[in-house]
């Protein structure tokens, strides 16, 4: 036992050592050691010990969730050190001391949110040359700088359910909008993809126009600045999509206390807690979304996986998730969590995330 408080000890000296030299202006969270039976040494094989989640950016209410189902997923998969550490902002390039950092204290796993899936490959690779494995979950990564990727859901079904929603609470014509969160975030530009396919090519959606695409960069001030931008952009708009749920909420509550609310209509990703004043109170009328802590806690299962060389991620293996039960690794090497769920004034107090 005293080995691996040891071990955790010199990790933990080496990543604030590489952090001070590498990123000192960013933030960094730590969300401290627990003891336990599983041990190992180096960054890849024997026994999964060393587990650090490495979001899009911290005091996300979003991530919160995520990383709360990591957490607990990482306990129960029977990692002895959990991390939790990233950038204020969502950057592209935010991130990259924070790989550096892992790599440099012997991590065995690193789960990433990637803000951009170019910009952190090469710390990626240097890590994976180092023996980590390597778990992108919400946003992936290039393909080739990971082992697996943990989806929220088909990309092409988050897609489907909000350009459905829009067209139902605007009567299936007229303006909309797109207000995403980084140009760069991977999982938002698939989704906005598939939307404007879906909006081009179904014959029930002939009569709307996407008229503008904006970025919040997952900023509640910016996102909220952006809104009111597009409304003054965009007199005749009729609504907006915002897949990111800091977006969704800075949206509508804009919209709650201005002279548009009841006349735009606002969907999209959003938590039930932040969301539930605004669908009380008319804001909204639905909006969709995940569980979102089931991505972490499948993501930490996999990294145990990968650690333990019982998986490689390749298309085909299989592993159990714990209390979720077995899942298996899809094409790409990307594993689906689960299916969206819509949330309206029927259903939305029955959730609490």
């Amino acid at each position: 036992m005293q080995s691996i408080r040891n071990r955790a000890a010199g990790r933990s000296a080496r990543r604030a050592a590489a952090l001070i030299a590498a990123a000192a202006s960013l933030a960094l969270i730590a969300t401290g050691c627990a003891t336990g039976d599983s041990a190992g040494s180096g960054g890849g094989g024997g026994a999964a010990e060393s587990i650090t989640f490495i979001p899009k950016q911290l005091n996300n209410p979003y991530t919160d969730v995520v990383l709360g189902g990591g957490k607990d997923g990482a306990k129960a998969a029977g990692f002895s050190a959990t991390e939790v550490v990233g950038p204020l902002e969502a950057s592209a390039s935010s991130q990259v001391s924070f790989i550096n950092a892992e790599t440099q204290a012997g991590t065995n796993v690193i789960v990433i949110a990637a803000n951009d899936p170019d910009a952190v490959c090469p710390a990626l690779k240097e890590a994976r040359d180092g023996g980590a494995k390597i778990v992108a979950f919400d946003s992936d990564t290039s393909k080739d700088c990971r082992d697996v990727f943990i989806s929220q859901v088909v990309a092409k079904d988050v897609a489907l359910i909000q350009t459905k929603l829009i067209s139902e609470q605007i009567g299936g014509s007229g303006e909309i909008a797109i207000l995403s969160a980084t140009a760069n975030a991977t999982n938002q530009n698939e989704w906005i993809k598939y939307m404007e396919e879906e909006l081009a090519s179904n014959p029930d959606y002939k009569d709307i126009k996407l008229v503008a695409k904006v970025y919040g960069d997952d900023d509640d001030t910016k996102s909220f600045q952006e809104a009111q931008g597009l409304l003054q952009a965009h007199p005749n708009l009729k609504g907006i999509i915002s897949p990111t749920t800091v977006g969704i909420a800075a949206t509508a509550r804009y919209l709650s206390t201005s002279e548009y609310k009841g006349k735009v209509a606002l969907t999209g990703l959003g938590l039930p807690n932040e969301m539930r004043p605004f669908v009380k109170d008319g804001t909204v009328t639905a909006f969709a979304l995940w569980d979102p802590a089931q991505l972490g806690y499948v993501a930490a299962f996999a990294g145990k996986a990968l650690a333990e060389g019982t998986i490689t991620g390749k298309e085909g293996d299989t592993f159990e998730a714990g209390d979720l039960g077995e899942r298996e690794v899809g094409a790409d090497g990307t594993v689906i969590v689960g299916p969206p769920t819509t949330f309206d004034a029927s259903n939305i107090d029955k959730y609490d995330f």
